[in-house]
């Protein structure tokens, strides 16, 4: 069978074509991402700006081509935090139906529950396979949320949190680089979010903390020193509680133009990195002081393969 799965975030949309096996294995064709800022704003105004809709909607319609010319069987196609909070969203969802035509595709927009499922999907196939040990905190960072997701081989507690890094970049970040009081008022709302996701997810139970998405394979990529972004590198690095924060407080620091000057760094994610970074960093001290000294995993499979294999299994989460 071959899927196709579309994930349209607060920051970016990415598209995975993949060829589903017998024993449920994704063989990739096609994997790509564009930065389209779709929840630009969305947290001060509650609506989704008209220029970055049309962004997003221009780079449907290149991607349900590409599901044409690879003859997809199935396309699931999900909006998380920032089609989730805005007023106009049917707008959206109008748009999206439009640019696939005869495909006939609607996007789903989906839950923070569902989204902290599919999360963990895609991530701990991997993990199980190369003998990383569970149970596993897997932290999703978006651009406007985060996931908090504890499990082995199935989810037994998790939470989307209102945290982040266009979010807290559009809230707090405006300087460059950021100044102490907007990291410190930026921090606070990371802590209250860890809060929240505290009383619903035991963090001391975790074994392996687990990061996905840009940010966090950013900074993995900063704390690597690659001389380019090189996804094979990144996907299962394990790295300590010192690199990684030591990595996070590099990227805070410095002005937007030495984060474009890093070889591994993507454009669109320049002006929130530092947010990210600051996010993941409280997120790693906090499971620390809570789990202990436990090994600290990347990887690059996330929501996107969730949604292919929930395709692939007719399994909507």
């Amino acid at each position: 069978m071959r899927v196709a799965a579309i994930d349209c975030g607060t920051n970016s949309i990415r598209l995975l074509i993949a060829d589903v096996d017998a024993d449920g294995g994704l063989h990739d064709l096609v994997r790509r991402m564009e930065i389209v800022r779709l929840g630009y704003g969305v947290d001060r105004t509650g609506v989704l700006d008209p220029e970055r809709m049309a962004a997003t909607l221009a780079m449907t319609r290149e991607y349900a081509q590409q599901c044409r010319e690879y003859a997809v069987d199935r396309i699931r196609f999900t909006a998380t935090s920032a089609s989730r909070d805005a007023a106009n969203a049917a707008d959206f969802v109008a748009g999206v139906q439009e640019a696939f035509g005869d495909l006939r595709v609607t996007p789903e927009v989906i839950s923070g529950a569902e989204e902290a499922n599919l999360s963990f999907r895609g991530a701990t196939g991997d993990l199980v396979a190369a003998g990383i040990p569970g149970p596993y905190l897997v932290v999703d960072i978006g651009g406007g949320s985060s996931e908090f997701v504890l499990g082995t081989h199935t989810v037994s507690a998790s939470l989307s949190t209102d945290i982040g890094c266009v979010r807290l970049t559009e809230r707090h970040l405006r300087s460059d680089p950021p100044s102490d009081a907007e990291i410190a008022a930026a921090r606070a709302d990371v802590e209250r979010a860890i809060d929240a996701a505290a009383d619903v997810v035991p963090l001391a139970r975790a074994r392996t903390l687990v990061g996905l998405a840009g940010s966090i394979t950013t900074v993995t990529a900063h704390a690597l020193a690659l001389p380019s972004y090189q996804p094979d590198r990144i996907h299962l690095s394990t790295l300590d509680a010192a690199q990684v924060r030591a990595a996070c407080h590099g990227l805070v620091a410095m002005t937007r133009a030495q984060r474009a000057a890093l070889p591994f760094m993507h454009p669109g994610r320049v002006d929130v990195i530092g947010a990210g970074a600051l996010i993941w960093s409280v997120i790693v001290d906090r499971v620390m002081a809570t789990a202990g000294p436990i090994d600290i995993v990347t990887s690059e499979h996330d929501i996107l393969d969730g949604i292919a294999l929930s395709i692939a299994s007719q399994d909507p989460a």
